[in-house]
């Protein structure tokens, strides 16, 4: 009988820039997007057991997410067990140290981390590709937490390709106002059929070739989806704001929000900006670096305040 356990961690993301460049006619948007590994992470103990099924246990900062079946975590786990023909169950312990949700893909980090945890306990129950497919039936972001390294996204979320960039220092700030995905896309369309289509800006790509100039950085990190977001937490403009009062050489807005990031050229700077910004309830704020091209596993994740 099946037997086992290992303890994984799954790291968060940071969109080092966000571009809606289409719409697919099911309604799915097409983006192009830098994808930035972080070293905060959740941390998750998955273990098989004779039981059937799947339990799950959260701990940490785990406001908001669902404990259940809903989890994706647990529905990854799920979804493994069937495609392996496996009778065995499945315990998963997650501690939560990403917020959810926040733009930063913590869920989506999780449900990757089981389908990696779960083919190590049972080597060559399932082939890498089905494991990528199953990866992309959870979520168009959880293929790219496989192996997560700093990557050029497009499509849906589901197509990725490595780039070379070289280790960022950054400065996260979650305002505590919880900002759903589909709200944000619902916010960006509905304010988008009443605007005149925009000239495209130049591609993420292009910029990529330009990273290691100052001035295309700003640009780099542009967020379409943070107007949206602005809109339906007006405390994005005032930490976007602050952050910028800090000296940071470029701001940006992660995903869909509501997390926002500075880019500092070092921890010292890092943390003299986070203890700058004003303290407001509800917020959470972290010293972060991302992962360089080379990186060969996620380092562990860093307390938040």
């Amino acid at each position: 009988m099946a037997s086992g356990s290992l303890e994984l961690l799954a790291p968060g993301k940071v969109n080092l820039g966000l571009r809606i460049v289409g719409r697919r006619a099911d309604g799915y948007h097409l983006l192009e997007s830098v994808f930035l590994p972080i070293d905060l992470a959740d941390t998750l103990r998955i273990s098989l057991r004779p039981e059937p099924g799947v339990a799950l246990e959260l701990s940490g900062a785990s406001e908001g997410v669902p404990a259940d079946g809903r989890n994706l975590a647990a529905r990854a786990a799920e979804a493994f067990l069937a495609a392996a023909g496996s009778e065995a169950g499945v315990a998963l312990a997650l501690e939560k140290r990403i917020p959810a949700p926040g733009g930063l893909g913590g869920g989506s980090s999780d449900a990757a981390a089981v389908l990696r945890g779960l083919a190590a306990l049972l080597p060559g129950r399932v082939a890498p590709e089905r494991l990528r497919a199953l990866a992309l039936a959870l979520g168009a972001d959880v293929p790219f937490f496989l192996a997560p390294r700093p990557a050029l996204v497009t499509g849906i979320g589901e197509a990725s390709e490595p780039v070379a960039l070289p280790r960022f220092t950054l400065l996260l700030a979650h305002p505590g106002v919880p900002l759903a995905t589909s709200a944000v896309y619902a916010q960006y369309d509905a304010a988008a059929a009443s605007l005149t289509p925009r000239r495209p800006g130049p591609s993420l790509r292009a910029l990529l070739a330009l990273r290691e100039e100052a001035s295309a950085l700003q640009s780099l990190v542009t967020n379409d989806l943070e107007p949206a977001a602005t809109i339906l937490c007006p405390t994005v403009a005032e930490l976007r704001k602050e952050i910028e009062a800090t000296g940071a050489s470029a701001v940006g807005m992660s995903g869909s929000g509501p997390t926002l990031f500075g880019v500092f050229p070092g921890t010292h700077a890092a943390d003299a900006a986070r203890r700058r910004i004003r303290r407001r309830a509800g917020l959470r704020t972290w010293v972060v670096e991302t992962a360089p091209s080379d990186a060969r596993a996620p380092g562990p994740g860093p307390a938040g305040a």
